[in-house]
């Protein structure tokens, strides 16, 4: 096993690391979703920009998990993009102790 591997569970073992590890895959989850689907959309940083009636650095920051966009942000792009937000919630993993 490689010793980032070996970091990598030693760290796993603190709940503080456990949970910030789990929030940021949680924030690139949202990432991967707007590049995503901006791509399927076929539009350029710059277009969805136009579209969303803001700058394409606003994009930018929201594909580059640098924002914490807001709902209504969220459904402004959906609609640039052509297609409807839905938020869900599911129930927590209990993590095995």
């Amino acid at each position: 096993m490689s010793k980032m591997k070996d970091l990598h569970r030693e760290w796993n073992r603190d709940p503080k690391f456990r949970k910030a590890y789990e929030e940021l895959d949680l924030e690139y989850e949202l990432v991967r979703a707007l590049v995503q689907v901006r791509s399927h959309a076929g539009l350029t940083q710059e277009q969805l920009a136009k579209r969303m009636k803001t700058t394409q650095s606003t994009v930018a920051r929201l594909e580059g998990g640098h924002a914490n966009p807001s709902t209504k942000t969220l459904e402004k792009f959906a609609q640039a993009t052509g297609t409807r937000l839905k938020i869900i919630f599911e129930p927590a993993m209990k993590s095995a102790a």
